[in-house]
């Protein structure tokens, strides 16, 4: 079992949480099923083969 080398400050623990950010994915314009949606661009070939749908 893994164990930690020593114990890490709360301060410390929430500094490198706060790190963290997010960014919006870019989404790329594709046509499925005659209608042009707007998707991630690492999900564009899941909708065009079908395994994704469009609600």
């Amino acid at each position: 079992m893994a164990v930690p080398k020593r114990k890490t400050s709360r301060a410390n623990t929430r500094h490198r949480r706060s790190q963290w950010k997010v960014s919006a994915p870019d989404l790329v314009p594709i046509v499925v099923n005659g209608r042009q949606v707007l998707v991630p661009r690492r999900l564009v070939r899941a909708y065009q083969r079908g395994l994704l749908t469009i609600r």
